[in-house]
């Protein structure tokens, strides 16, 4: 029982049934209300008209009321019968057989009504061919209920779910886009105001700037959070694995081969982010954008087009419109992913943000690990501020990451990181420019930044951490090391949270 229309099918087929094995002219099935006080026809066979009753009117009320058939020889001369019907209708009852129908717990939630059988009256056979399609429609009538409230709660679950995921946005790993530089700030609204927006994204920049969190902030900001994030990266295909990845395969397509469904169907109702986009072949490139175009896929030895509802985040470190001129990537294809274009900044172009931001990542890092968090040393943020970082964020990830596992007291020091960072020549003079109020310049634009943006967010501190990329807890240790006052209303809210 899929549907409304199902069940309505279904009762209809009954009355027809009934009237038919009764040698009846007409049948009606009456469904009680959820509130008990109506009736109302559900199939009214010989009439169009939908017949509303009082819940306890006529000889269908009636038999709800008790639970009880009645067999009536004489309509007109039975003070039960609502004549009511007859009168708006012009038709004349003349006898009629009235069934209840029940819930598995015996209680009544219908009737079933056989009126005017051509020959003699309604018999015993009558009354229990009437009884056994009562049943079936009773069943079928409990069968659609316990569907549609299934399917209400699935729905209700999926908002609660998609709500959730909103609500914890900020702690899920796709949503933390941690910085405060102006470049980070435009990006999270660019983020805040396409994540509802039904249209491709490609995002482009260096790699291990963040591309794949964006495409996760993306996805659980959207409709479609509750739903599957698939991602799929591109350059780690070999060509000949490409299609099975992407449109799957069916049974039997090679010896040992199993079916198995691809990226796109895996990805239904969800998000499809295709990492390094730039390094597919232009076969495989022509079939994404067919897809694209067709919202079908087809698997690898199969012949019945599967229908997908994706929406597809694209990234790339290339230049793909130096790409399209060398013919190494379809120009087609790009203006079907070019829809929202969002660009990732390198590290190095935001050298003061990176105390900052290592201090956010410490933080972090440290909560995963489940570690004290650990200070940097002058030296440390000097080595630092003084890098290059061609592995961008990733990699100052990496390097606080390792810092964390070797150093032995509360700081981290140069000596703690990688040879690759201490041996570079940015990072010693950057140590030796680091003078003794190095810490102090580096407090002073924390202190600068938190205050922009609690100024920004209307001092809501819970706003400000989330655009911080801190917690609130975390936003709270550092309004109080900054003396940065909170207004009264804040102060108030922070103590009722407790």
């Amino acid at each position: 029982m899929n549907s409304e229309r199902d069940l309505h099918q279904l009762l209809d087929l009954v009355a027809e049934e009934g009237a038919r094995l009764l040698g009846a002219e007409r049948a009606s099935i009456f469904l009680l209300s959820e509130d008990g006080r109506e009736l109302t026809s559900k199939v009214a066979l010989g009439s169009t008209e939908m017949i509303r009753l009082d819940s306890k009117q006529g000889i269908a009320g009636t038999v709800v009321s008790t639970c009880e058939e009645i067999c009536v020889d004489d309509a007109y001369g039975d003070t039960r019968f609502y004549q009511g019907v007859d009168e708006r209708s012009g038709y004349r009852t003349k006898n009629m057989l009235a069934v209840p129908l029940t819930d598995l717990d015996g209680r009544a939630i219908g009737a079933f009504e056989i009126l005017n059988k051509r020959e003699g009256i309604f018999d015993e056979e009558d009354k229990q061919i009437t009884r056994a399609l009562a049943a079936s429609a009773a069943i079928a009538i409990q069968t659609a209920k316990f569907i549609a409230e299934l399917q209400r709660h699935r729905v209700r679950l999926e908002d609660e779910n998609r709500n959730l995921l909103r609500e914890l946005g900020g702690k899920l790993p796709g949503k933390t886009i941690l910085g405060s530089h102006p470049k980070i700030e435009e990006l999270r609204r660019m983020i805040e105001r396409v994540a509802d927006a039904e249209v491709t994204v490609l995002i482009t920049g260096e790699s291990g700037t963040g591309k794949d969190l964006i495409a996760r902030s993306l996805h659980f900001a959207s409709p479609r959070a509750a739903r599957p994030f698939v991602a799929l990266n591109c350059a780690a295909l070999p060509e000949t694995l490409v299609e099975t990845e992407l449109f799957g395969v069916e049974k039997g397509v090679a010896t040992g081969v199993d079916r198995r469904a691809g990226k796109f169907e895996s990805a239904h109702g969800g998000t499809l982010f295709l990492d390094e986009i730039g390094d597919l072949s232009l076969a495989a490139q022509a079939k994404i954008l067919r897809v694209l175009q067709e919202r079908m896929v087809e698997r690898i030895g199969g012949r019945t087009p599967i229908p997908v509802d994706v929406r597809v985040i694209a990234a790339t470190n290339k230049d793909l419109a130096e790409a399209i001129q060398k013919n190494l990537f379809r120009e087609d294809l790009f203006y079907r992913l070019n829809v929202i274009h969002l660009r990732t900044t390198p590290l190095r172009q935001m050298s003061a943000d990176i105390p900052a931001l290592a201090a956010m990542l410490l933080q972090r890092i440290a909560e995963e690990m489940r570690r004290p968090v650990l200070g940097l040393s002058r030296a440390a943020l000097g080595a630092l501020a003084g890098y290059r970082w061609p592995g961008n964020i990733r990699q100052l990830e990496n390097e606080l990451r390792r810092a964390m596992v070797v150093a032995r007291g509360a700081m981290i020091e140069p000596e703690d990181f990688s040879e690759a960072l201490q041996g570079s020549p940015d990072t010693a003079a950057a140590e030796q420019a680091a003078g003794r109020g190095l810490q102090e310049e580096i407090e002073d634009l924390e202190r600068r930044r938190i205050q922009e943006a609690m100024a920004r967010h209307g001092q809501n501190q819970q706003k400000t951490a989330r655009a911080l990329g801190l917690s609130r807890q975390g936003l709270i240790n550092k309004l109080k090391r900054y003396g940065i006052k909170a207004t009264a209303a804040e102060e108030e809210q922070g103590g009722q949270s407790g």
